[in-house]
């Protein structure tokens, strides 16, 4: 707070030095020089001190706050450049005309920029993602850490790491990208996401009995996520077509050429697939090592036929 009040001091200090030269020197361009300054320094003081300050304390969400943060340094950069533009240019219909003119060269030989720009307030309005959110968009998977103007900045997912973590690298991407392509958000409006674990096991293995010890511990492990999942449901409901889907855990039988696949299917949360995952594999092989009648299958090849190899030695031959 003593920080903003001092650059309004200093802005303030400024402006009447300049308009003190103003008098002194009868120079027409400190005036407006002065005036800008000034205006500059009570815009800060609405927007940069009242403004934030009376947002901060109604809001209590970090990431309404970032976006509430966000838009009040849109609006800040947008009020001010209005009314600086107005003290500089006295003629508004010559300053509408030329400033067409540049409006058209600079749109055409800027479009990239003018695109992300005008798609990042679509962006930041529209909430196809916010600050926090988990999306896949432009083939780059990762957490949202800031939606600037021009680019989107992630934390990188996957890449080389194979699971739902952080590689460290920073993606920064076009915000044009979240219009002209598909967006993968994983965590708008929900939290959860259905993953599946497939368990090949060996035909000499009582399968029944491994369905349903498999069962079990996917129940006792998601039970809780799976509740919660279909609360999340019900209220997407209500803001999307949506039937009812089943949150509940389920297990399939499917027959290959080498054993039997079976797949387990449940609700977990997005944040904690890995780990949800790895817990899950290693109770599946903690309780396959204590039950006799489940073995965990491999591939394995049998070779069939008698060959005979005879090696004869050069010399010999000679």
């Amino acid at each position: 707070m003593l920080r903003e009040i001092a650059i309004v001091a200093a802005l303030l200090l400024a402006a009447g030095g300049l308009a003190f030269a103003e008098q002194q020197l009868s120079v027409g361009w400190l005036g407006n020089l002065s005036s800008t300054v000034l205006t500059v320094a009570l815009v800060y003081l609405l927007f940069g001190i009242v403004v934030t300050r009376i947002g901060y304390r109604a809001i209590s969400d970090p990431k309404t706050r970032y976006s509430f943060k966000k838009a009040v340094s849109i609006l800040f950069v947008a009020v001010l450049a209005v009314l600086v533009i107005r003290i500089w240019v006295e003629d508004t219909q010559s300053l509408l005309v030329s400033y067409g003119i540049i409006a058209a060269g600079v749109a055409i030989a800027l479009q990239d920029f003018f695109r992300s720009f005008v798609n990042g307030i679509a962006v930041a309005f529209s909430g196809i993602y916010r600050v926090g959110d988990r999306i896949e968009m432009n083939g780059i998977y990762g957490d949202v850490m800031d939606i600037g103007l021009l680019n989107t900045t992630l934390m990188e997912m996957r890449g080389w790491v194979d699971a739902d973590q952080p590689t460290g690298r920073i993606a920064v991407v076009p915000n044009n990208a979240a219009i002209a392509s598909t967006v993968f958000n994983y965590t708008k409006d929900h939290s959860f996401i259905w993953d599946e674990i497939v368990v090949p096991i060996t035909y000499d293995s009582d399968w029944k009995a491994a369905i349903e010890l498999f069962s079990a511990i996917i129940s006792s492990e998601t039970g809780e996520t799976s509740v919660r999942a279909a609360q999340e449901i019900d209220r997407i409901g209500e803001i999307y077509y949506l039937p009812r889907k089943v949150t509940d855990p389920s297990v399939y039988v499917r027959i290959t050429d080498n054993w039997i696949a079976i797949a387990l299917r449940y609700v977990t949360d997005v944040k904690t697939r890995r780990a949800t995952s790895d817990t899950l594999n290693r109770r599946i092989l903690e309780a396959v090592e204590k039950n006799d009648s489940i073995r965990v299958a491999s591939a394995t090849f049998e070779i069939s036929g008698r060959h005979v190899v005879r090696l004869e030695d050069d010399r010999s031959a000679s």
